[in-house]
């Protein structure tokens, strides 16, 4: 049995008498562990996919499993890190983490095991030196960390991100996905990333699925990525592997552009 398991999932939304079908027969099985990407062009239906995992968002039709059980509705076991890293601003970065951590490990850590735990994930994402900082006194990198040191204080089994370095420079964005590579060697967690970045999804991901256009999109392609771990983006720069990867995503994202003009 699948770890994830999202079983021919479809998604629609309705405004007064319109339906608009965003997503159509979604099908995918995800390992425990793995590291899956998601690419595709504006408005295919990626974010969506993620509020689905995340049970933000009901299915239409379909069904959506993790270990078995059926996702209905958001759970610590499926942890977000959205691009806008959604910390209370009057809050420091210690209490920031601590509501999470209050919330699902209350009855089960004494304080003291809370406050070991809290600090335990800040320093995983470098940030044990900021914890008495408030969010305006760091940078959007910095917040970013935070943000994913929240979301790993839940100890969930699957953490989605959905484009959590969009809005980042350039260096920031190479150094957080360095830290994502660490976690994830680090703690093996199953992790969905949702992107733009062609050579983002190639280096962080084992799996890269690939969405069709929307309305009404799907997975049209998945492709494995044949890295060993760990990774180093400055040795992979002329990887074959790699540079064969890059090349069948940006293909199929060249594909699907030329169809949408082609549409119109």
């Amino acid at each position: 049995m699948s770890y994830l398991k999202i079983d021919r999932v479809c998604k629609s939304f309705r405004a007064g008498s319109r339906t608009a079908e965003v997503l159509r027969d979604v099908d995918l099985r995800i390992e425990k562990g793995q590291f899956v990407s998601v690419i595709g062009h504006s408005g295919c239906g990626k974010s969506t996919l993620l509020n689905l995992v995340a049970g933000l968002t009901p299915v239409t039709s379909g069904g959506i499993t993790l270990e078995g059980t059926e996702v209905r509705a958001p759970g610590p076991e499926r942890a977000v890190v959205f691009q806008n890293h959604s910390l209370l601003p009057w809050l420091s970065v210690y209490d920031n983490v601590k509501l999470a951590v209050n919330k699902v490990f209350g009855r089960s850590k004494t304080r003291a095991e809370r406050h070991d735990w809290i600090m335990h994930n800040l320093d995983l994402v470098q940030m044990g030196h900021s914890a008495d900082k408030r969010p305006g006194e760091i940078s959007g990198g910095m917040k970013q960390r935070v943000g994913i040191a929240r979301a790993l204080a839940m100890e969930p089994k699957v953490l989605l991100l959905d484009e959590p370095f969009g809005a980042l420079d350039a260096l920031t964005r190479a150094h957080l996905q360095d830290a994502v590579m660490q976690i994830h060697a680090r703690l093996g967690n199953t992790m969905i990333m949702i992107t733009h970045d062609v050579d983002e999804a190639v280096l962080l991901a084992d799996r890269i699925v690939m969405m069709t256009n929307g309305p009404a999109a799907t997975i049209g392609e998945v492709l494995e990525v044949p890295l060993a771990r760990p990774r180093d983006r400055l040795a992979l720069a002329g990887d074959p592997d790699y540079l064969t990867a890059r090349e069948g995503v940006l293909r199929f994202l060249y594909e699907r552009h030329q169809f949408v003009e082609a549409a119109e």
